[in-house]
């Protein structure tokens, strides 16, 4: 990159090292436009040429200029190899045609330079100037490599310094940043010590000793690559290195464009000497600026130009400044921060960009633009709709006349309703104070402001930042707010709506001092104050629900039941549960978890009928259903402990408590059949009484009378005393039949669906029923003591007793419910019916 000591090129370099006069004389201007294929482009657009290019060259002098110029278009095919005769084109500029129309130049087959001269017309020197470069061709191609490179640094450092100029002289945090972004991305050397300096002082400092603004950049180092070889480049890249060219710290071109004023001024002749112009491209035109006044009187001076070089287009290195960064599509002011090729910045070569972005819903191209003073590339026009999501950005457009793809972006376009609080400030927002709340979604990128709006209440915008790139934090006054419902409205680039979270603001929560239970035991204690507003505690998969709220000695007692069990849990480990209040807000609570209670599983059971009593014509249709008259037997293993202590003992009761009894090794009522299980038996109708009946329930209970969770037996259920059916030939009359005890039939049909069922009495005292006559010997029964269950009867079919008298009919029932009818109907067994 070449320091602005660019601006020392003189005839000579002054002895004492002093900066010569910089590049600050304005130079005639020279239009150019360049034809490649059927596609022509101003200069402005232009960074190489190419042979078979097209060249339209036209001097704009003015109507009064009084000494005459000679344009001469040259090109050189390397310092070792002169160029041929025809490869000079003179152009008189005084004569119309030149003045109106201009001339038209083509790039030869071979060319690897182009040059122009603009020398005082005077005998001769067309001839002169055309001898000087074929003697001495390497001379101008160094000449022409280093004034393009100056030329690119110069229009950089302009860049620099309108940007400066332009900005605001009394925002200073505005100038700091501007002035930062465009030495950044255009390669410009700051003293950040102007920015300590007063607000009027600090961009007059910034614009001060130019010539030592312009940093190197990689562009240019490639191309001082390719020049600094030999003795010459060893004098170039001392020069660099001296103190007058900056000690190394900037453009290795300086060197270069010194060297080349001390071998143009080699060229000195009696009539011309050689003078570098910087050519600066606005549109189509080359504004030229010398260092030195040229002279008019021998020797006259002849203007060097370098036109751009010939030869493939090198593509600018154009980066993200962090590759990882990523970008709301929908931003309003969005920059696409990039940097590495100042010269998309300071000259209008890469041209007719484009941002591209393949999306589901097709490809989009938005026009974009590169700006210095925001340090990026910018849109051209507002981002159509995208879809949500992210998405990649791909730079394409010009560079010159070539395709050019420059660097990816992450993009962002926004979404809709992805937004949740924080698990941990759900009941964050509680009324007398200021909270804060941490929100998250998918992405903070395109959120331009957020309100929060209680009830009654207008929206208020709120501070926030994003510490996350998924997470909002901010502060949400609620100092004279009341309890209730707060909305929280998340306004993001690109959304017609405010995405919406109503949470709620509350009182102060209840206090919670200690959750305890045993391992393996479904029921809990809750200990606090306010309890009432506790909806359920949960740890480890596991909810407690209330069940009873008592106050015991100024401080509340919940006690809760478990869904799932709580075998998992170690005692005397320290676990944190979360309580869920009524209103919705989480709190925690401490856990202590206590040595398990007796636990033991139901392996089986069943009944037995005692050897001495005839078998009951009624098959019960559930298993769970226990006739009372019979034995209970069932077995237990236990789980906690793992083997069954002997000294444990089963409490069999009714599921509402009105009779129990206990079974005990000690007693025989328990047997141990292995370390692990138990066989009971308890005989209901010795131990409880002809009246027990219903849900039957057990339960262990330790030695030291620690009581474990109640397990379900079944339902006892007591059977009347059936003796006999009598029933005519006709199929189609009732049956009598007899028995003790009938009125704990609820009813009694012949069909499984109790089709035209008999309705027993609750209070029916008789020996006697008439009854629907037999399918295949068979009757069906609900009794009272289990209404649900269908029951089979089954009595050996007796024929009707001539003259016996004949019971009162019953009235006939209504046909049990649905539900009653799909309960379980077990098949009869085989029976055979007497005629």
């Amino acid at each position: 990159m070449l320091l602005f000591l660019v601006l020392l090129v003189s005839r000579s370099t002054p002895a004492d090292g002093q900066a010569a006069p910089a590049f600050d004389l304005v130079g005639p201007k020279v239009d150019v436009h360049v034809k490649r294929g059927e596609v022509t482009l101003p200069i402005g657009q232009v960074p190489n040429l190419l042979p078979g290019d097209r060249l339209w060259i036209h001097p704009d002098f003015p109507e009064s200029q009084s000494t005459r110029f000679v344009l001469i278009v040259a090109f050189l095919r390397g310092a070792t190899n002169p160029p041929p005769a025809e490869w000079f084109t003179r152009v008189d500029t005084w004569e119309k045609k030149a003045r109106e129309e201009g001339v038209f130049v083509t790039v030869p087959e071979e060319a690897q330079q182009a040059i122009v001269f603009l020398a005082p017309a005077t005998g001769g020197d067309f001839s002169t100037l055309r001898n000087a470069v074929k003697g001495r061709p390497g001379t101008f191609v160094r000449a022409t490599q280093d004034l393009q490179a100056a030329s690119m640094d110069r229009m950089r450092l302009d860049a620099y310094l309108a940007a400066v100029k332009v900005t605001s002289q009394t925002d200073a945090k505005l100038l700091k940043d501007r002035a930062q972004k465009t030495a950044s991305v255009l390669g410009i050397r700051l003293d950040q010590q102007c920015f300590d300096k007063p607000t009027d002082q600090q961009a007059p400092c910034l614009t001060q000793h130019t010539e030592g603004l312009v940093l190197d950049d990689a562009n240019a180092s490639n191309r001082v690559s390719q020049i600094t070889s030999g003795n010459g480049g060893d004098l170039m890249n001392q020069l660099s290195y001296s103190t007058l060219g900056g000690a190394g710290l900037y453009s290795p071109y300086i060197g270069a464009i010194v060297d080349t004023a001390r071998i143009l001024a080699s060229l000195h002749t009696a009539h011309f000497q050689y003078i570098p112009a910087l050519a600066l491209s606005t549109e189509d035109t080359l504004n030229l600026r010398l260092n030195v006044p040229p002279s008019f009187r021998d020797p006259k001076s002849v203007v060097v130009v370098a036109l751009p070089p010939v030869g493939p287009a090198k593509m600018p290195p154009l980066h993200p400044v962090n590759p990882a960064d990523q970008f709301c599509a929908q931003k309003s002011g969005l920059v696409l921060e990039a940097e590495g090729a100042p010269l998309v910045y300071a000259t209008t070569m890469a041209h007719d960009l484009k941002l591209h972005i393949e999306s589901k819903s097709g490809p989009v191209d938005v026009p974009i633009k590169a700006n210095a003073t925001e340090g990026g590339l910018v849109l051209a026009q507002t981002m159509p709709s995208l879809p949500p999501g992210e998405l990649t950005g791909v730079v394409r457009g010009k560079w010159g006349f070539d395709d050019w793809e420059g660097p990816r972006f992450h993009l962002v376009s926004a979404q809709a309703g992805k937004w949740t609080v924080a698990p941990s400030d759900q009941s964050a927002l509680v009324v007398g104070r200021e909270d804060t709340l941490h929100i998250e979604g998918a992405n903070t990128l395109c959120v331009e402001k957020i309100e929060v709006q209680s009830s009654g209440a207008s929206p208020a915008e709120l501070p926030w930042k994003s510490p996350k790139p998924e997470t909002l934090e901010l502060a949400v006054p609620l100092k004279d707010a009341a309890p209730g419902p707060v909305t929280i409205n998340i306004r993001q680039y690109g959304m017609d709506k405010p995405d919406k979270l109503t949470l709620m603001a509350y009182s102060e929560a209840a206090s919670l001092e200690r959750l305890r239970l045993s391992v393996g035991d479904p029921e809990a204690v809750l200990m606090g104050n306010r309890l009432d507003e506790v909806a359920k505690v949960s740890l480890n998969g596991i909810d407690w629900m209330p069940t009873e709220l008592k106050r015991v000695q100024d401080q509340d007692r919940l006690e809760m039941k478990a869904n799932n069990d709580t075998a998992g849990l170690e005692a005397g480990k320290h676990y944190t549960a979360k309580v869920q209040l009524r209103d919705g807000r989480e709190l925690k609570v401490p856990v202590t978890v206590e040595l398990p209670r007796p636990q033991v599983t139901l392996l089986s059971k069943g009944t037995q009928d005692e050897r001495s009593a005839d078998p009951s014509p009624v098959r019960l249709g559930s298993p769970d259903d226990l006739p009372v008259d019979g034995r209970l037997v069932f077995f237990l293993k236990s789980k906690t402990p793992p083997n069954f202590p002997r000294d444990e003992k089963v409490e069999v009761a009714a599921a509402d408590n009105s009779f129990h009894t206990v079974l005990s090794v000690s007693d025989g009522t328990l047997m141990l059949e292995d370390a692990e299980t138990a066989l009971g038996v308890v005989e209901p109708l010795a131990k409880f009484g002809s009246s027990a009946f219903g849900p039957l329930q057990a339960r262990a209970i330790s030695a030291n009378g620690v009581a474990g969770e109640w397990m379900p037996l079944g339902t006892l259920v007591r059977l009347p005393g059936f003796k006999e059916l009598h029933c005519p030939h006709n199929p189609a009359r009732p049956c009598t039949l007899t028995g003790t005890n009938l009125f704990l039939v609820e009813f009694i049909a012949a069909s499984p669906g109790f089709d035209n069922p008999v309705d027993v009495p609750a209070d029916f005292t008789g020996t006697q029923l008439t009854v629907p006559h037999p399918i295949n010997g068979m009757l069906y029964l609900r009794l009272r003591d289990d209404p649900e269950t269908v029951q089979t009867l089954t009595l050996s079919v007796m024929p009707m007793t001539p003259g016996a008298q004949t019971p009162t009919a019953l009235k006939p029932a209504t046909a049990p419910s649905t539900d009653q009818q799909s309960a379980q109907t077990p098949g009869p067994p085989p029976s055979k019916t007497e005629p």
